[in-house]
């Protein structure tokens, strides 16, 4: 492993991580609680009942909600999929991972493009410290479960467990049988892919129902291709669309990723291990524009507006977690890492590693408040598709930095900023930028100091 220390060690783990040199057990420590993130690719931050949602069926999620902490205004790292994980699974903003985007860079049309992209990696680095292996170093069982996105095999990266997990950004052959996944080869022909994760999951918490355990549960759904379990979409066909959610097939492949949740909340109960677990889901980012809606706010996956990386957030862990909570403060998932190792009692990285989150565990305890801070999106690239503001990009090359109440946005290819005031506008209906020259300056200033601090590499102008 390539932390440095070694994770606090609780008693009960002494016969377990005896062979695991200078790791030592504390005297009369309790145990750590087991942790499960269950990430849900490309779910929209609106499309949970309990975010608001009244054509979608989610009744455990809204469960996990009400007996729970949900943060109302949590983002991911970036608007698709492989930045976000990157920076979910280090503590680290992408500049720093090196992970800016998915796929080829040269994303859209030639002609259309007038910048010059910085590379950008498709494989986690090695020297990159995972909370896989963060909780591996402290003794914990770790297993991964569904999408990895960042590399061939998650077991390079302190996962002891995987099934599903690969090079792959959607299931390769869609949600029915043959999967061609790591682990489905012999299911049975009717199988749905989300419940054959919601199987692993299962045996992999009876597996280690003794022993402090990190599950990452990161289903394929509800990313494209839209695929709905056999039958699954009738359910849905008569219902009334909100503001937008309308697509049957959809509704009931978020319906299986909830179902297998509360088959998880079910076996947890079964084993006595629901105080003895914390449990947290998002999403990646914002959902897909074609197929489902963010309303009230705009943009949708791809997008730096709300809607792109605007993520729903809730952590549970009965006599732990203070139930029923909304808090207001934007929080980020470069927090869950910081916030991890403080709650488990174990040691993450060592001062080397320059982590970019803070500790949320006062607030899920219920107690004071995060003291105001920037929060900072680096997106030097192009995405082709339809966007809130063109018909030819979702996002054309910009940094973001959200303070406060305000949001600033500022494009690369024309030099553009916008401002938006989120607490009166949570849509960005109405850009301030004109009206509040001082606030757009201070905070421009503000967002050059971190691409420097942080070595941002930013676009250039296309050679002639």
């Amino acid at each position: 492993m390539r932390i440095l220390g070694f994770g606090l060690q609780w008693l009960a783990l002494v016969l377990a991580s005896a062979m695991a040199q200078g790791q030592q057990a504390v005297e009369g420590a309790p145990q750590p609680p087991n942790v499960i993130l269950l990430v849900v690719d490309d779910m929209g931050w609106r499309d949970p009942g309990f975010m608001g949602s009244r054509f979608y069926s989610t009744p455990h999620m809204d469960a996990l909600a009400q007996e729970g902490v949900v943060f109302n205004a949590a983002y991911s790292a970036g608007p698709n999929c492989a930045p976000s994980r990157a920076s979910l699974q280090t503590g680290r903003y992408t500049p720093r991972h090196g992970i800016l985007t998915v796929g080829n860079q040269r994303r859209g049309k030639r002609e259309r493009r007038s910048l010059r992209v910085p590379d950008s990696l498709t494989v986690l680095a090695q020297e990159e410290i995972t909370l896989g292996e963060v909780f591996s170093e402290a003794g914990f069982a770790t297993g991964h479960v569904g999408k990895w996105h960042l590399g061939k095999d998650p077991r390079t990266q302190g996962y002891a467990f995987n099934y599903g997990g690969g090079k792959w950004g959607h299931p390769p052959a869609g949600y029915h049988m043959p999967l061609k996944l790591p682990g489905t080869e012999d299911a049975r022909e009717d199988a749905y892919l989300t419940e054959l994760e919601g199987d692993a999951a299962l045996g992999f918490i009876r597996e280690n129902q003794h022993r402090p355990f990190f599950l990452h549960l990161a289903h394929y759904a509800v990313h494209t291709p839209i695929q709905a379990p056999k039958g699954g979409a009738a359910a849905f066909k008569d219902r009334p669309e909100d503001q937008g959610q309308k697509n049957p097939s959809y509704a009931a492949m978020l319906a299986s990723v909830d179902q297998q949740l509360g088959r998880i909340r079910s076996l947890l109960s079964e084993l006595d291990l629901r105080q003895r677990t914390l449990l947290i889901l998002t999403s990646d980012n914002g959902g897909h524009g074609g197929v489902t809606s963010m309303l009230p706010l705009a943009g949708w996956k791809g997008t730096l507006r709300e809607g792109g990386i605007r993520v729903p957030l809730v952590f549970c862990q009965p006599g732990r977690v203070e139930a029923d909570q909304r808090r207001s403060e934007p929080v980020h998932h470069v927090d869950l890492l910081p916030t991890l190792v403080k709650w488990c009692g174990i040691r993450g990285p060592g001062e080397s590693v320059e982590l970019d989150g803070q500790d949320l565990s006062d607030l899920l305890r219920g107690q004071g408040h995060l003291a105001e801070r920037s929060l900072f999106w680096h997106f030097p690239r192009y995405l082709q598709g339809k966007g809130p503001d063109d018909p030819n990009w979702r996002t054309t090359p910009c940094s973001v930095l959200r303070r406060g109440r305000w949001k600033l946005v500022e494009f690369y290819d024309d030099g553009r900023r916008t401002l938006h005031d989120l607490d009166a506008d949570m849509g960005e209906s109405h850009d301030l930028s004109e009206t509040h020259p001082d606030e757009v300056q201070s905070m421009a200033r503000e967002l050059d100091t971190w691409r420097q601090a942080i070595h941002a590499a930013v676009p250039q102008k296309m050679d002639s």
